[in-house]
Parts: C-alpha cells; sequence; structure tokens
C-alpha cells in the first residue's frame, strides 16, 4: 500500500469490480439481494478463480498460482 490518494492503491479491487460487473451484473435483475449475492458467489468461485486468466498473476489461474507458491515454499 502507498500514501493516501495515491491512484495505485486500489486499481486491483477496481479492475475486479470492473470484470464482476461487465460479466455478470449489468443487463440483468435480481429478484433479492440473497439472489445476487448467490450469483457473484457462484461467478468467483467457479469462474473467476478456477477459468479466467490473471494477468497480475503472470496469466495463471489464481489456483495454479497458488499451488505453485505452495509447492516452492515446500522444494525451498
Amino acid at each position: 500500500m502507498s500514501r493516501k490518494g495515491d491512484c495505485y492503491d486500489n486499481a486491483c479491487i477496481i479492475s475486479f469490480f470492473s470484470t464482476l460487473k461487465k460479466d455478470i451484473i449489468y443487463g440483468r435483475r435480481f429478484k433479492t439481494r440473497e439472489e445476487a449475492k448467490l450469483v457473484i458467489i457462484e461467478y468467483i468461485e467457479t469462474f473467476y478463480n478456477c477459468h479466467r486468466l490473471h494477468s497480475t498473476l503472470g496469466n495463471m489461474l489464481p489456483m495454479e498460482y497458488e499451488r505453485q507458491y505452495y509447492y516452492q515454499k515446500e522444494v525451498a
């Protein structure tokens, strides 16, 4: 984290919310907050973390990156 007011502080989360909105929120109406919550959780757990490549992780899947990270810690 950098100083207050630095535009790079929130770059990753802003990018995430932009992707989330484009992929599942825009053009859709939810009947309840609970329905929206379930759709968002399902999106994150089944697509965002398992199938979508992330440029900040060297174009790897988050699960793949995490596996590699822990493997390297065990080997070292």
